[in-house]
Parts: C-alpha cells; structure tokens; sequence
C-alpha cells in the first residue's frame, strides 16, 4: 500500500495537470470524497459532481484546445501524513500562469491550499481542499466571473 507521502504530493500534481488541461471532470473525480471550500466565498461544495460544476462554471476555456491556458504550480508542499491511521493534510502554496497570444506570459493569481486526505478503500482521496486567496493579478481571461 502506498504511503502518503508519495500520494499525496501526487494528488496535488494531479490537480494541477487536470485543471490546466480543462479536464474539469478529471478535476472533480479527485475531489469525490472531498469537501471544496474558499476563503471568503460562497458555500462549500462537495463531491464530483459540485466540484466539476464548480470549476466549469468559473473558469474559462478557449476553444482552440479546451484548455484555460494556464500552468497552476504548486510549490512549498508541507505534507504531514499518518500512514497507520490513512490520513494526511498539506498545506501548499500556488500561482497560476496563463498566456493566450494578446496575454503575455505572467502570474495572474497566487494563494495557498490548506488540504486533507484520508486513505479509503485502498487508495488516497482528497477530503478537503481549503483555498486562501493571497494576490490577484489579471484575472481578466481566466474566469467567467469575478473574484
């Protein structure tokens, strides 16, 4: 069985690969188990089903590859796991990249994720995911409505 500490720096890549590929239902199959909230902002959201929704509804895709243009980059992961008991938090830091050809290449967004996870039934699952709001640059071309 694999530890946590291999799994769960693996989920947040995971996040990070489907969410910049627009593959908002990938998104929200990770966080089936899980409860989304936001710092600030409207109600929680649970499940896959919220979570696609979610994301579907804020963030813009182009037409030309399905994609936000985006390169979300998380770093500074500090991974806390118990093994024995199935359960994990980690408290990580993002910024978010995207470039479009009338959008030079810049950090539009910068935050931290507070998260929890819990081993069920064989295989780590996101159980939380708590996002803090910390800079906002041009959000502009990413999502569908204000932050």
């Amino acid at each position: 069985m694999p530890s946590g500490y291999h799994a769960i720096p693996n989920l947040i890549g995971l996040y990070a690969e489907r969410i910049d590929a627009g593959d908002f239902a990938g998104v929200g199959e990770l966080f089936a188990h899980a409860v989304i909230t936001s710092e600030g902002q409207g109600p929680e959201v649970r499940g896959a089903a919220g979570a696609r929704e979610m994301y579907e509804a804020w963030t813009r895709r182009y037409s030309d590859n399905g994609t936000p243009h985006t390169r979300h980059v998380t770093t500074n992961l500090i991974v806390d796991v118990d093994d024995d008991a199935g359960t994990g938090t980690c408290r990580s830091y993002v910024t978010v990249f995207q470039a479009l050809p009338d959008f030079p290449l810049q950090p539009i967004f910068t935050g931290r994720y507070h998260d929890t996870f819990a081993r069920l039934d064989g295989a780590w699952r996101f159980t939380r995911r708590h996002m803090i709001t910390d800079y906002v640059g041009d959000l502009s071309r990413h999502l569908n409505r204000p932050l």
